[in-house]
């Protein structure tokens, strides 16, 4: 990012100092909650009522930590012309009112919410939720205009529907107000992308035959935390012949010689999420794999050149194969592989990207979008498989990529062996996993080794 662009002293600096800007929370908050007023504004709905963390989070500035991220135990009412009222767990609640200055104290209230139907109707807890919402839209002479709810359990629906409101989808309304970042939101997704640069540089370090798929994903836990990471949403680590199929999650698998491995790092920094993925090789490769990653960067490549204001996601999709030039019998099939999604306090926003829908249903790209582009290449080894992830931030002129630890070569980690005198070759072969012929085809190629390695 430019110099001139940047609204933050040191862009990599993530604690808060009294001699130069760095994020300007203030501006941050207002700016969303702002945003998010225009959008409701916008729209049909008289008010909406959230549950979605995320969604919570960008219109309050709270949270409570991870523990409530799956359980819609929080709910916020966002109405035409009104601050937002958060009804909160218990004792958080007053919490806010002391440490939550932005918004006035008696937004800020106790309550309970079925949490996913545990409280049922029989409790009354449902009921007298829905008795809060109606009353306060009551007041504002909201009762009769629709209510957007973005996500909950039914028993919550059916008993806002019970106490004579029209309820409706809510969620596009937070989601249009989240496509465009502002300058604080991309300085905080720079941020956030920073910290998974280090952890990849371990884990380059970490890899070698011997090592447990758990065990790097429990010290990228463990370094992201260290850093500052709010919230590790998966570290997910695919290796060898997990590889071919995809299966998006990790396993306790032993790390062998000659084994390509892909990893995705998904973490919030301050509400700002990653999605990041990189593939190695650990201690060799093949040709099958090389050609794997050089296919898969050439999909990728060609998706981020197209990322401009002005562009539409069809013609980003259109660079990708179809889904029998990948073996798949159709598009769902096969749908994640080769993809792109908004990214912001949420891991998926607008633009979605994919040839499942985005050929029919375009989306323009504006400056100030951000998203994550992301494509998978099976080997022909029929075991191996290369992925790749870039987050790209929409510019005026292009857009500047914010995923910075290297990917534009196969990096083969875990090598310190010294060749035996049986493959003794030129100064620049490359030890590989001892195929014939394979060591001059691969010094060629776009592999890069641990500085130090022996040869």
């Amino acid at each position: 990012m430019s110099t001139q662009a940047r609204t933050v002293g040191s862009p990599d600096a993530t604690r808060a100092v009294d001699w130069e800007q760095r994020i300007d929370f203030p501006r941050l908050r207002k700016e969303r909650l702002d945003r998010a007023k225009a959008s409701l504004g916008s729209s049909e709905l008289g008010a909406v009522l959230l549950f979605d963390p995320n969604n919570i989070r960008y219109v309050t500035s709270t949270h409570i930590g991870e523990w409530a991220r799956d359980k819609n135990a929080r709910f916020t009412l966002l109405s035409r012309g009104a601050d937002p009222i958060l009804w909160d767990f218990g004792s958080a609640a007053r919490h806010h009112r002391l440490f939550a200055p932005w918004l006035p104290e008696e937004s800020f209230r106790a309550g309970v919410a079925p949490m996913r139907g545990a409280m049922p109707v029989e409790t009354g807890i449902p009921d007298r939720l829905a008795a809060k919402i109606a009353a306060e839209l009551r007041e504002l002479g909201l009762h009769d205009e629709p209510l957007g709810v973005d996500m909950a359990d039914l028993v919550t629906i059916e008993a806002l529907q019970r106490a004579g409101l029209r309820v409706t989808d809510g969620s596009q309304v937070l989601l249009d107000a989240r496509r465009i970042k502002t300058a604080e939101e991309i300085a905080l997704l720079d941020q956030s992308a920073g910290l998974v640069d280090a952890v990849y540089e371990e884990i380059y370090r970490m890899l070698r035959p011997g090592v447990y798929e758990h065990e790097i994903v429990a010290r990228a836990h463990q370094l992201l935390f260290e850093m500052g990471s709010e919230q590790v949403e998966a570290v997910n680590a695919v290796s060898g012949d997990r590889c071919n199929p995809h299966p998006h999650v990790f396993s306790d698998r032993l790390l062998r010689p000659g084994d390509q491995a892909f990893f995705d790092i998904i973490h919030s920094f301050m509400g700002y999420r990653t999605c990041y993925y990189r593939t190695f090789n650990v201690g060799g490769v093949n040709h099958a794999q090389l050609d794997a990653y050089k296919q898969c960067r050439e999909w990728l490549d060609a998706a981020i050149e197209l990322v401009r204001p002005g562009m539409t996601t069809d013609r980003i999709a259109a660079v990708w194969p179809t889904a029998e030039e990948l073996g798949f019998p159709d598009e769902e099939t096969c749908f994640g592989l080769q993809f792109g999604h908004g990214i912001g306090v949420g891991l998926y926003e607008s633009p979605m990207i994919s040839r499942v829908h985005s050929l029919d249903a375009p989306v323009e790209l504006e400056e100030g979008m951000v998203f994550a582009l992301e494509t998978y290449c099976a080997a022909t080894d029929g075991r191996s498989a290369a992925r790749i992830e870039e987050e790209v931030v929409v510019t005026a002129t292009g857009c500047d990529v914010i995923t910075r630890f290297p990917a534009e070569e196969l990096l083969v980690a875990g090598r310190t062996y010294v060749r035996g005198a049986d493959l003794v070759g030129s100064a620049g072969d490359v030890r590989t996993d001892g195929a014939p012929g394979i060591a001059a085809a691969v010094a060629s190629s776009a592999v890069v080794e641990p500085a130090g390695v022996s040869r």
